[in-house]
């Protein structure tokens, strides 16, 4: 976790942002995404110079090249270590803006993802004082530790989240978790989000395996693996890739395949049944113009709706024996249309739908009020659905309103909070119970009655319901007996009342005398 101090140098950078005149929190991340890009260019440039002095060789790879460009700058004034101590506000800034950005513009062809998504940088910081004060701000802030870069990218993230109108797309980093800890990544997954705005999804999926594989980073194929071929992620929009590509780098990933993709409108040739695991909450925007369909995902389910849309596409990417953990709208899970229908007959009767959790419809407030649930699925085109198993999650572990306060000290809070929870703080987050019932699905959860908070629901159960999947359809309510009395009784006691009020009233009148 960030420490307080380090929560204080980022307020400051985004204040001076703020107060420089960049007001948009998505220009603020873009900006400060690529100045951290420029510092880290400099210290692989400084390790690389090291390593060739060690070995007493040439520079295997430059990154700042020898000589000078175009404008006759050397590349070598382009190094953070050489604007940042330039003195003059005035220089620093026809450094930067002149010569640096043109250079990362030149980027591309080193192959990698990141370089490929600052080809069209633009430069927007008004003045060399604002420019001044942020390169001084970002390089105070400790980037040795992989940890605290994730860390302080995802804080800056959250910023987003907390204003406003453009935090739409930022998913609770618990419910992520959940849904990783859910799907439990191997180190030979091969993992999409094929709507994955800031890569929330790929980033923790890659911390979860750091932590439970830690193989994953001593075998030399596994690693080459987790580097180059297991993350995938698809938007289209080029702030949100810029975005998403350096908070998988500051998260310890060299070469993510984070690309420009509009997933329900591009054909999926060549990434149909490619992936192992999908792991994704898409945007629902109602309905796509008919020919703005990709053929491809029409051929599955006959609709024009994105959620319906965005199941199928999931269910196309999955190679056989793939899984996914997908949130989707209430609406999937009960919605009367033949698409709806026809795409959860198919979940559970060509697949296998694994869970339903639904959450508490406060999850995505400030920016959503809409119920949601997790769906939990495995791509088998032969069925193998036996029961479903439901869970009603009733609380996260933060207030449900539009301040999401946490409800619990933080080492309360979480899916493997670091204590253990009593019953009351149970009540207040849900996940340490979702993740161990969710284990115990194919045993005791088989024994649960559907008063409970989670049960399963045998398959010829949903068929016979016309394959609703809302939890409500299936859950008994424990009613508990109330009894009344009778209106005669209820009348002898208000008149016994009025009697003693009158003798009361009658001893108060003595007493006036």
């Amino acid at each position: 976790m960030l420490t307080g101090e380090i929560r204080n140098q980022v307020d400051q950078i985004w204040n001076n942002f703020w107060t420089g005149g960049i007001s948009n929190p998505l220009e603020v991340i873009e900006q400060f995404t690529y100045l951290l890009f420029i510092r880290r260019l400099d210290e692989e440039h400084t390790r690389e110079e090291a390593m060739a002095n060690r070995l007493k060789k040439p520079m295997a790879r430059r990154i700042f090249p020898e000589g000078e460009d175009d404008k006759g700058c050397p590349y070598e004034s382009m190094r953070w270590s050489k604007f940042r101590n330039l003195g003059s506000p005035q220089e620093m800034y026809e450094v930067v803006a002149e010569h640096v950005f043109p250079f990362l513009r030149t980027l591309g062809g080193d192959g990698s993802t990141y370089a490929h998504h600052m080809r069209d940088a633009r430069f927007t910081i008004p003045t060399p004082a604002l420019l001044v004060k942020v390169v001084e701000g970002i390089d105070k802030v400790p980037m040795e530790d992989r940890d605290t870069k994730g860390d302080l990218y995802e804080y800056m993230l959250g910023k987003i989240a907390t204003a406003g109108q453009n935090g739409q797309f930022r998913t609770p980093r618990h419910i992520i978790q959940l849904m990783v800890e859910l799907t439990a990544p191997t180190p030979k997954d091969i993992i999409v989000d094929p709507a994955c705005g800031t890569a929330g999804f790929l980033v923790a999926a890659g911390e979860y395996l750091r932590h439970h594989h830690p193989e994953v980073l001593r075998d030399d194929k596994l690693r080459a693996h987790f580097h180059r071929g297991m993350f995938h992620g698809f938007d289209f929009d080029g702030t949100m890739l810029r975005i998403g590509s350096m908070n998988m780098m500051l998260h310890g990933v060299d070469n993510p395949d984070i690309r420009y993709r509009d997933s329900l409108a591009q054909e999926h040739t060549e990434d149909a049944e490619r992936y192992s695991l999908v792991l994704a909450n898409p945007p629902f925007a109602g309905a796509l113009d008919a020919e703005a369909v990709a053929k491809d995902l029409t051929a599955i389910v006959k609709t024009r709706k994105t959620e319906l849309l965005f199941l199928a596409l999931f269910l196309r990417l999955l190679k056989p024996g793939g899984r996914a953990a997908v949130i989707v709208p209430d609406g999937v899970l009960f919605g009367s249309s033949k698409a709806h229908k026809e795409l959860r007959r198919m979940l559970v009767e060509d697949h296998k739908l694994d869970g339903v959790v639904s959450l508490p419809s406060g999850t995505f407030r400030p920016y959503a009020g809409v119920s949601t649930a997790i769906l939990l699925f495995t791509r088998t085109d032969s069925g193998g659905t036996d029961g479903v198993w439901f869970y009603d999650m009733q609380a996260d572990g933060f207030s449900l309103d539009d301040k999401r306060q946490p409800l619990l000290p933080e080492q309360k809070l979480g899916v493997a909070p670091a204590q253990k929870l009593d019953e009351a703080d149970h009540a207040k987050n849900n996940l340490p119970d979702v993740l161990a019932r969710w284990r115990a699905r194919d045993g005791a959860e088989q024994k649960r009655p559907r008063t409970a908070q989670s049960f399963v629901v045998p398959r010829a159960d949903i068929a016979a319901a016309g394959w609703d999947l809302s939890l409500n359809r299936y859950k008994e309510i424990v009613r508990k007996e109330v009894r009344h009395d009778k209106p005669k009784e209820i009348l002898a006691e208000l008149m016994k009342l009025e009697d003693d009020i009158r003798a009361g009233m009658k001893k108060l009148e003595e007493m006036l005398g």
